[in-house]
């Protein structure tokens, strides 16, 4: 299954914020929409970075709740490794169990075109899985 398998399922919304936000915006958005990363666009949608919980936590844990109050900037991962949408779900888990990070951004004609998660990826592989045990079953029926 491939990237673009799982956004035509799950669809292609990604919640963004400006790099310029307060850290206090975007924890609000990530409790509100029940999500653990935001991906930090510019005005034209191009992916500057990423916010996740780690790096919030681990501004928290240099400034206090002073944090609040800081850019977004200041706290996103500016490297983001992305994926497309012609990356197969054992390509993705390489890639986030080799960053340890649980949220790829999907990136087509150099902008932010969705979001895969560890959860959408586990899920598709569980997937996988099941189809070819019930192929497998009903092969064996047959012989």
């Amino acid at each position: 299954m491939t990237v673009k398998a799982i956004l035509d399922k799950k669809g292609h919304d990604v919640f963004t914020l400006g790099p310029n936000e307060k850290l206090s915006e975007a924890i609000r958005l990530l409790a509100e929409h029940r999500v653990g990363a935001l991906v930090i666009t510019n005005g034209d949608n191009k992916i500057v970075g990423i916010l996740s919980e780690r790096d919030i936590v681990r501004v928290f844990a240099k400034e206090g709740a002073g944090a609040l109050d800081l850019a977004v900037r200041t706290a996103m991962t500016p490297k983001v490794k992305i994926c497309n949408e012609n990356h197969t779900v054992n390509e993705l888990m390489e890639i986030m169990t080799a960053g340890r990070f649980r949220h790829l951004p999907v990136e087509k004609d150099g902008l932010l075109y969705g979001i895969i998660s560890i959860g959408d990826v586990v899920k598709r592989r569980i997937e996988d899985v099941e189809r070819e045990a019930e192929e497998i079953r009903a092969y064996i029926a047959t012989a």
